[in-house]
């Protein structure tokens, strides 16, 4: 992956969170706790790569510098930001029931998402043969779905106790 390649992506997924954020109507509070919990799951991301190159189950030929591991950090984090706003009218919405289903979809679809990257992009990331890397795979995407919504729930408390900013807007309007 080319730095240019990396900057893009990023971009894409920023743009991304701004539409996502202004589609779920997100507050501030929510949008800090969406990004820390994009940070802490970058994070955990980050030691699960690292492991799993460790064990020999996957590599990304590109991480090979201090530059590229922050970029890939900070590439994750936007990425992952939004995944938690949509967790969070997910859990406003059908409580942990929806979550719990949403997780579920995470961890079908994700796999075969790198799966198909890797084999579109093999600089980018390569998989060892087995089920190993597909099952660390599938629970890395779990792990992140659950650690970087907890984390916003930490952050920005419960979803069924915030208000929705547009529709507190009307109200006001209506009132005034």
């Amino acid at each position: 992956m080319t730095t240019q390649q990396m900057l893009l992506m990023t971009g894409l997924y920023l743009a991304a969170l701004v539409v996502v954020t202004y589609f779920t109507r997100a507050t501030p509070r929510r949008v800090l706790g969406a990004l820390a919990g994009g940070a802490a799951a970058s994070l955990m991301a980050l030691a699960v790569i690292a492991l799993c190159q460790d064990l020999g189950w996957w590599r990304l030929p590109f991480v090979s510098t201090t530059y590229w591991v922050i970029a890939l950090y900070v590439g994750l984090a936007i990425s992952l930001t939004p995944i938690y706003l949509v967790t969070w009218r997910l859990a406003r919405r059908f409580g942990w029931r929806g979550l719990a289903v949403f997780v579920g979809i995470v961890a079908v679809i994700g796999p075969p998402r790198d799966y198909l990257y890797a084999a579109t992009f093999p600089k980018w990331m390569v998989f060892a043969p087995g089920i190993a890397p597909l099952l660390a795979d599938c629970a890395a995407y779990i792990l992140a779905v659950v650690i970087g919504h907890a984390l916003m729930r930490i952050v920005a408390g419960p979803a069924r106790e915030d208000r929705l900013t547009r529709a507190d807007k009307q109200v006001a309007a209506n009132r005034g």
